[in-house]
């Protein structure tokens, strides 16, 4: 089904909503109902949890009312309707009314799967999986976030957004959303934004972090400049800088051969970032991560020993590590 569906695709059908992505969930059902509202704005709205439901409480929501025949039902927590409702729910499924749009939301799981086996064997039932979206496949959800606006995003302005915004789909959605907006037309690149959402203090330690472990000094203290200036802690950006280190670290221990998801969860980071770590460790030693993880120290305990100029110390680590790279 199409994320904006048409009011035939849904008046006289059922959409099955199964997943336990919450914000996908609401998003599909939200769908249904706008679809329905556009047709007919004197459209009707009920709306039941599925423990209450009974064959005569679904012909009552379904029936047409005084003011408008056309109506959305939606039915919440499929998994938990009652063994006595569930032959009435498929009959009426087998053939439902052609003026309602029925939206049956179940949450995930096991429980109630006999009934959804039955459920997807009808014509007029169309399924729309709302799955857990793994943290590695974020940048790929932004991607077709800002896609769905009609514009395109860069693969790292995608990663960076993930990095600035985090996991939260509907903060991601509403973030991809307000960049299309506002950079209508254009392709979304790094620059874009880091514009919008590079004030993160956090994200801003890490990009540090990266462009001083791939050896870019200039980049590295340009965005070191960038983040003291914003007001970003020193004592984040050796954090970030210590995180990093200690990745490589793992990483050029980990076996030969393991699977991204396991390098991820032994290094401490997103799935996402396996191949940034990857890329950097080509130019790394044991010695040279070593060295690095020593700076980082010296530099913090620095900084929280008060050092008359933190902004000097943090140059100092990022010019070292960046040189440490080469050491291989």
């Amino acid at each position: 089904m199409a994320r904006t569906p048409s009011a035939a695709q849904v008046l006289g059908h059922v959409v099955l909503v199964t997943g336990k992505e919450e914000y996908l969930s609401a998003r599909t059902v939200a769908s249904v109902r706008d679809a329905v509202r556009t047709h007919d704005p004197d459209s009707e709205f009920a709306e039941s949890a599925a423990s209450e439901l009974t064959l005569a409480s679904l012909g009552e929501m379904a029936a047409p009312s005084l003011f408008s025949s056309i109506r959305c039902v939606v039915v919440r927590g499929l998994e938990d309707l009652p063994d006595e409702s569930v032959d009435g729910l498929l009959d009426y499924c087998g053939a439902p009314a052609e003026d309602v749009a029925l939206v049956l939301v179940h949450s995930g799981g096991p429980k109630g799967s006999g009934v959804l086996t039955k459920l997807r064997k009808l014509a007029a039932v169309t399924e729309v999986k709302s799955e857990e979206i793994r943290a590695g496949d974020m940048p790929g959800f932004v991607t077709s976030e800002v896609a769905s606006h009609g514009a395109k995003i860069d693969p790292e302005a995608a990663t960076f957004l993930v990095q600035a915004v985090g996991t939260d789909l509907r903060s991601l959605a509403a973030a991809a959303e307000q960049l299309t907006n506002d950079f209508h037309g254009e392709q979304l690149t790094v620059e874009k934004v880091q514009r919008y959402f590079g004030g993160r203090a956090e994200a801003k330690s890490f990009t540090v972090a990266d462009a001083a472990f791939a050896g870019k000094r200039a980049v590295a203290l340009e965005e070191l400049r960038w983040a003291l200036d914003s007001g970003t802690a020193a004592v984040l950006v050796t954090s970030a800088m210590a995180a990093s280190a200690r990745s490589l670290a793992r990483y050029l221990g980990a076996p030969r051969g393991a699977r991204d998801a396991d390098l991820a969860r032994d290094l401490g980071v997103p799935p996402w970032k396996v191949r940034t770590v990857r890329d950097q460790s080509r130019s790394w030693s044991p010695e040279g991560i070593a060295a690095a993880v020593r700076a980082v120290a010296v530099a913090d305990a620095d900084i929280k020993g008060q050092a008359h100029d933190a902004s000097y110390t943090l140059e100092r680590l990022v010019l070292t590590v960046a040189g440490l790279r080469d050491s291989r």
